[in-house]
């Protein structure tokens, strides 16, 4: 008889143990996707990366909202100058608004071909056909588009 015919009982232990594993990570893989903060071994750019909570639309609106209420109660300090941006949507049929600026969050509206839409800020988020660029939209609700279908009218907006 041969030698591998037969797997010896080592072998069959390291079998069983490779599949065990392999099973385990296979199971914690969805478990792992949704961890909101991810492990990134470059330890500069996660440090200076914001938290997801930061970046969200609504955070910003209220952050926004609140500096403007701020304002107009101390009339003595000069207005600030206007800090929205123009831009001309190129994505047709239309450009697909998100609540985060990722791929895979919430899409929360849609602005057709065309439209010339308010900037609030830009900040780096998925990378869309070559862009990792995002422009938070203040048209109506307060969105992320992705800057690769977003053409600027005049000067690029400021960072978040």
């Amino acid at each position: 008889m041969s030698p591998l015919s037969r797997p010896s009982r080592f072998r069959r232990i390291g079998l069983c143990v490779a599949t065990g594993a392999l099973a385990a990570v296979t199971a914690a893989a969805p478990a792992m996707a949704a961890d909101p903060h991810p492990v990134d071994h470059r330890d500069q750019a996660a440090a200076s990366a914001p938290a997801s909570d930061e970046l969200s639309a609504s955070a910003l609106q209220r952050e926004h909202e609140a500096r403007q209420e701020a304002q107009a109660q101390n009339q003595a300090n000069p207005q600030a100058p206007k800090r929205t941006y123009k831009g001309r949507v190129i994505a047709k049929p239309n450009l697909l608004l998100r609540d985060r600026p990722t791929r895979s969050s919430r899409v929360v509206g849609s602005v057709k071909y065309g439209t010339v839409v308010n900037i609030f800020c830009k900040t780096t988020g998925d990378n869309v056909d070559g862009n990792n660029r995002w422009y938070l939209l203040t048209d109506g609700t307060w969105a992320w588009g992705s800057a690769r279908y977003i053409e600027n009218i005049g000067a690029a907006p400021h960072f978040c």
